[in-house]
């Protein structure tokens, strides 16, 4: 076994829950389960006992950013950040046990991200390790609270820093998240909003005195997921291919012998590079409007989740690329905390071991091989550096 499977396996047993997912399996004995302290104390202790230099961010109650600093042999001339997120989604206790079989480690967390916690931290504490690190080069290993649901960990970082006397700041954030080794420059931005629907109630003997907002509101579902799913089809990212909608969420009526007075639904939109989130209420607002649907939208996200498109000519990017062998950009359609660095002025990739097809499932997995190419080829990176 080597260093970077025991140390995720280690991750694995862990459980670093994000606390927004408490209640949904209904298990009043699971609260241990629940925040990243756990995990961020257990990494803090291997990057000391490998020298580098630690410290928490507070970020929220009980909840803190690890960061973990190799400095240079000299003075400080760029900094590059490794920034995995230590809190997944919800699972149940048989998931926190690890289990190894053909080839694969299995358990919560395995791809989404404890991969890349385990491949990016190994790299760092080898390269503390070695006779000689980068002269001018300082590296960050930050382990991010919050990604899986408003990426308070990240935000953080970028706006209030370390010392909280200045934002900040990176020439390159390498963002651990399953892309199968692949370099990724771009990613889907991801915009929820809230349609509402108002009618007039009455009773169920007598609908024609009513107006009923549930049958307003399947007109808006089924325009939705038609035209206006059609014609995102038709907007382009040479990356991202088209913006998507799905309507995820409805809501109306009280009871069956009432006309329903309200009704409202929530979306998810996927947007592409070059579309903002104030772009797409006022397209969706002039859309329903000109179809004469009644109705008003309300933005449900806690912050904004914007797009990602990094410049493959920036030359640490395209350093990084070289070192990796990757010749063309790539782009993902999920969301992550790269655009949240990128949106601080921290130029940022995402790349990982594992497939995000195998994120979130009940039988979370990741390729050991894919795991061990991902830490050698940090650390290659690393080595090259000035």
């Amino acid at each position: 076994m080597t260093r970077t499977e025991k140390l995720l396996a280690e991750l694995i047993a862990l459980p670093s829950v994000n606390p927004a997912f408490a209640g949904q399996d209904g298990d009043a004995r699971g609260a241990h389960k629940f925040g990243e302290r756990n995990v961020a104390e257990f990494l803090a202790a291997i990057a000391s006992r490998a020298g580098l230099e630690i410290e928490f961010q507070p970020v929220l109650p009980g909840r803190s950013n690890l960061i973990a600093r190799l400095l240079p042999g000299g003075k400080i001339r760029q900094t590059i950040l490794l920034a995995p997120h230590l809190d997944t989604v919800n699972a149940v206790e048989a998931q926190f046990v690890p289990r190894r079989r053909n080839g694969r480690l299995y358990g919560r967390g395995a791809c989404d991200t404890k991969g890349s916690v385990a491949a990016m931290l190994t790299a760092l504490c080898e390269l503390a390790g070695a006779k000689s690190r980068p002269a001018g080069t300082e590296i960050i290993f930050a382990g991010l609270i919050d990604e899986e649901q408003a990426q308070a960990g990240s935000r953080a970082l970028v706006g209030r820093g370390l010392k909280k006397t200045a934002p900040f700041k990176a020439d390159l954030a390498i963002v651990g998240e399953p892309t199968r080794l692949q370099i990724v420059t771009a990613h889907k931005g991801s915009l929820w909003l809230e349609i509402e629907t108002q009618g007039v109630a009455a009773h169920g003997a007598t609908p024609h005195f009513g107006v009923n907002a549930v049958h307003e509101m399947a007109h808006i579902v089924d325009f939705l997921q038609t035209d206006y799913a059609a014609r995102l089809r038709r907007r382009k990212h040479k990356l991202l291919g088209h913006g998507t909608v799905n309507v995820g969420v409805i809501s109306g009526g009280r009871q069956p012998n009432i006309v329903p007075d309200h009704c409202t639904i929530t979306i998810d939109r996927r947007t592409i590079p070059g579309e903002t989130d104030a772009g797409v209420k006022r397209e969706l607002q002039k859309l329903l409007l000109s179809k004469k649907y009644r109705a008003t939208i309300a933005d449900k996200k806690l912050a904004p989740a914007v797009p990602l498109e990094t410049d493959l000519k920036l030359p640490l990017v395209r350093k990084f690329m070289e070192t990796a062998g990757q010749s063309k950009a790539a782009g993902v359609h999920f969301f992550c905390d790269a655009s949240v660095l990128s949106s601080g002025r921290i130029p940022s990739v995402v790349f990982g071991p594992g497939d995000v097809a195998q994120a979130h499932t009940t039988d979370e997995w990741i390729e050991l091989s894919q795991l061990e190419s991902a830490k050698d080829l940090i650390l290659k990176f690393l080595r090259s550096l000035p």
